[in-house]
């Protein structure tokens, strides 16, 4: 493994990962076949290395959490509730806990009832189980173009086809999805979901504008579309809230995936679906032939830190960490890139979204960031047709502030050796040295 690693390819990690010369490969289930391992995943490997600077995965910066107030309630489950936290739970999910996500989710304009709420291992889990409810092989997920990689590997063993649907600066284009999903009607498609996330997009940091919600609920209802909206960073805005959730906007057609892993830490993996009542039962019968229930341990500990801690305080922390980090890659990118590069500039959460000239691929260009010692992730990644070759994704959740400089400054280096090699071959136009430094006005993703 080391010595892929060391050779900086993303490729040879793969093949370690998942051997194409597999003993049980013509024994796997087609779904299963199908599988690829993500390059987040592969990524990994080499990018925790200390001397690489890693602006690919989206961790959250735990170390920035009250220990001692952590201890104490993992203390107090044990001491008050230890037997029962220690034993199975219902396939629902603990009711308390069910109850306080319903308040948290209150802060984005739902009324929902704990009644209506399944807990899952993650948000991960619940795309996977209605991905499980919903889809045949052949039928149709359309989704944002760039998406969220975890989702496109869940849908990608049901065997599902996930068309995709640009953004821009303010989300979820209308008329294109109005446009796309007339032409799969037209060609007598099954559209069963609309996979969306609307507030501090991963990987492209947009957010679906307000006055765009309604029409992308419309089109949804008007084509018979269930709507997947994930929302994991909806409480992680840095300078506003974000407009109020699809959920709150038309409960009867939108599923509404919450979870704890950014405001509070992913290791508890605790996440939830706020269901329209009538999927509530057959959720629950998926989510227990998955795997029976959700730790009881983990629920217990989720309901009383949000219960009885002071998690706002804590919250706003957390905002703050992020917020500075945001600014200082921002800040970097404007300082140091080429001409030509261009970027989103998100207002929350953990991503920014990065376009290169056409001419360059960000995959071929990883093995020369690797060894230049900064990691990001290929914007292939985040499609299923094979678009996005000259876009990349970073993080700047988790590197400290001096780190995400250096990791820019490196990483622009490497994009001032591409684009030189380019003009060299003739591939590129020689560019004005006094021009705007990529500063871009709006967005830096897929056209």
């Amino acid at each position: 493994m080391l010595a892929a690693a060391d050779r900086g390819l993303p490729e040879a990690l793969s093949f370690w990962l998942m051997r194409a010369d597999d003993p049980f490969r013509d024994r796997y289930a087609r779904g299963t076949r199908s599988m690829t391992a993500s390059e987040i995943r592969a990524l990994f490997a080499v990018a925790s290395r200390p001397e690489i600077v890693s602006l690919a995965g989206g961790m959250p910066f735990t170390a920035a959490l009250p220990f001692e107030a952590v201890g104490q309630v993992l203390d107090d489950v044990l001491a008050e509730e230890g037997p029962a936290a220690l034993q199975y739970a219902g396939g629902q999910g603990d009711p308390r806990l069910r109850e306080v996500l319903t308040e948290l989710m209150r802060h984005e304009g739902i009324r929902g009832s704990g009644g209506d709420v399944v807990v899952t291992e993650g948000s991960q889990q619940a795309l996977d189980l209605l991905a499980r409810m919903f889809c045949d092989p052949g039928d149709v997920i359309v989704a944002e173009g760039p998406s969220y990689v975890g989702a496109l590997s869940a849908f990608s063993q049901y065997q599902v086809e996930v068309c995709h649907v640009p953004l821009d600066d303010d989300g979820l284009d209308p008329d294109a999805l109005a446009t796309t999903l007339e032409r799969l009607e037209r060609d007598g498609r099954r559209v069963k979901l609309l996979y969306t996330v609307p507030n501090f997009h991963n990987p492209a940091g947009v957010t679906l504008a307000a006055g765009r919600r309604e029409r992308v609920l419309e089109l949804a209802r008007r084509h018979s579309v269930l709507v997947l909206e994930d929302n994991p960073y909806g409480m992680l805005g840095f300078e506003s809230d974000p407009p109020d959730a699809l959920r709150a906007l038309d409960p009867d057609n939108v599923v509404y995936l919450g979870s704890l892993s950014k405001v509070f830490c992913p290791g508890l993996r605790v996440g939830w679906a706020l269901v329209p009542p009538a999927l509530r039962e057959r959720l629950i019968l998926v989510k227990e032939a998955a795997d029976l229930c959700s730790s009881s341990f983990t629920q217990a500990v989720a309901y009383r830190w949000f219960a009885n801690y002071p998690w706002r305080e804590t919250l706003k922390e957390l905002r703050e960490v992020y917020r500075e980090r945001r600014d200082v890659m921002l800040d970097a990118l404007a300082e140091d890139v080429p001409e030509g590069v261009r970027w989103t500039r998100p207002g929350g959460g953990f991503y920014v979204w990065v376009r290169l000239p056409d001419h360059l691929d960000a995959r071929a260009m990883l093995a020369k960031a690797i060894t230049a010692r900064v990691a990001y992730v290929p914007g292939a990644a985040f499609y299923a047709d094979g678009e996005g070759a000259s876009s990349l994704r970073l993080s700047y959740c988790f590197p400290p502030p001096e780190r995400i400089r250096e990791g820019v400054r490196r990483l622009a280096g490497v994009v001032d050796e591409e684009l030189a090699l380019a003009r060299a071959l003739g591939g590129l136009p020689t560019g004005d040295p006094d021009a705007d430094q990529g500063r871009p006005a709006g967005w830096g993703g897929v056209q």
